[in-house]
């Protein structure tokens, strides 16, 4: 059967394609070229701040008095909370970027505890500017949040009675078995997107509920899979991020720290990202009877 003529992709368009000179085709080809890598970067830049672009020195930018001051006042009106509370541990969450596309309201969570001095301390998981590479830090809650935030609020959840002994006896351990302890489960490889159920990488977040789950259970979970078990079994659900590829490829392309080769072939190619996120951890915490409702702080 002889071929019908065909107006978008067969005969007509072959010759008319053949009929144009070739410097015109060849500077055509170099535009459309450039319309996609604009497009790829573009939509990796919607998702992923410039900041934490590989191959860019991470530019120092001194504080304002008017940040250093919000941010203390931020610390200063969380401990008094803290303290009025009665908990000796939180979950504790920072509005360091704006989430809202994403449905999130938090970016970055630690788990904070009293000291025995008097002080509230954040350990939490921190990725090095302009690498792929993370490591285990102790601050104070001004360090916490000193940071740059999109939104000066504080959240934390206060972990059921048992989970907060279980979490201080882990947490107040002195050097050098503190340090020993709290890396256990850490895997310095970073990804800011890294999948909730896979071991390749390990994103701050992640690192947080890992080590819940092992100061729960401290003489059986001694590996990631094993504390990515008891989550699972106590009914952690990871947020789905809907991400399409060009954001996606933007997002591998411009970032140092992130990178999506660990989710599963069936789930990544079909937009599907899961990730564990500050909301989907204070979802969780209270429906699986290990915390109470988030508590939230403005100025």
């Amino acid at each position: 059967m002889k071929d019908e003529p065909r107006t978008n992709f067969g005969p007509y368009d072959e010759e008319a394609q053949a009929s144009e000179p070739r410097l015109h085709r060849f500077v055509r080809g170099l535009l459309q070229a450039a319309v996609l890598v604009v497009l790829v970067v573009l939509a990796g830049l919607f998702l992923f701040p410039v900041h934490a672009h590989a191959g860019r020195s991470c530019e120092s930018v001194k504080p304002t008095p008017s940040v250093i001051t919000r941010g203390m006042q931020l610390a200063e009106r969380t401990a008094q909370a803290l303290d009025a509370s009665g908990a000796r541990v939180v979950v504790l969450a920072r509005a360091g970027q704006d989430l809202s596309k994403y449905g999130l309201r938090y970016s970055h969570l630690g788990l904070a505890y009293k000291s025995a001095e008097g002080p509230w301390r954040v350990v939490h998981k921190l990725n090095r500017c302009g690498t792929a590479e993370a490591a285990i830090y102790r601050q104070g809650l001004g360090e916490f949040f000193l940071d740059d935030l999109w939104r000066y609020e504080a959240a934390w959840e206060v972990p059921a009675p048992q989970v907060q002994q279980h979490l201080l006896a882990l947490l107040s351990e002195p050097a050098p078995r503190l340090g020993e302890a709290l890396v256990r489960l850490h895997t310095p490889a970073y990804s800011l997107v890294s999948y909730a159920w896979g071991q390749k990488y390990q994103q701050s977040n992640q690192w947080a509920i890992e080590t819940l789950a092992a100061a729960m259970e401290p003489a059986t979970i001694r590996t990631r899979p094993q504390a990515q078990a008891w989550l699972q079994f106590k009914g952690y659900e990871p947020t789905t991020l809907r991400l399409g590829p060009l954001t996606r490829l933007g997002g591998r392309v411009g970032s140092a720290n992130v990178a999506f080769d660990d989710h599963p072939n069936e789930k990544r190619f079909s937009d599907r990202i899961e990730t564990v996120t500050v909301d989907s951890v204070f979802e969780w915490l209270p429906r699986a009877g290990l915390g109470a409702p988030a508590v939230r702080l403005k100025i």
